[in-house]
């Protein structure tokens, strides 16, 4: 009966593991963390996300990734009003630009892919002349040059 009474007193309970001014202390920091590093981490995320439909318009060659990336821009400036239209404009390929224009790709694609093809040639011209030269090498006496 005796350790039935002890379990039926109230325990003696804290709110915190700290006390007084060490409780202050954990508060003011807290408060402080809370006050500036959350929304600097808010604003970063934002941004992060706004800018996500201009990334993929550039990875997909968007022929209008000028314009999409304008409309993410204009989307910050109405609190992300506009950011559907950006996600779902850079997701889409336009269905008459290429019957426009040509391509469905962003002229710097172009580029990039003509360049890519310059160098193709270029090392093939490169295989093609060092056969002729060891062919060369073959007719004249073994290379001994």
């Amino acid at each position: 009966m005796g350790a039935g009474v002890l379990l039926a007193l109230p325990a003696i309970g804290h709110a915190s593991f700290l006390h007084g001014d060490a409780l202050d202390t954990a508060a003011d920091v807290l408060s402080w963390i809370v006050l500036i590093l959350v929304p600097v981490i808010g604003i970063y995320l934002f941004w992060m996300v706004h800018i996500l439909p201009e990334k993929i318009a550039h990875q997909n060659h968007h022929p209008q990734k000028e314009a999409i990336h304008m409309l993410c821009l204009l989307s910050l400036v109405f609190g992300g009003l506009l950011w559907p239209f950006a996600f779902l404009w850079a997701k889409t390929k336009p269905v008459m630009y290429k019957r426009a224009y040509g391509t469905d790709k962003h002229p710097d694609a172009l580029v990039a892919e003509d360049l890519v093809d310059e160098v193709h040639r270029d090392s093939d011209e490169i295989a093609r002349l060092r056969a002729e030269l060891e062919e060369l090498k073959k007719q004249t006496g073994n290379g001994a040059a």
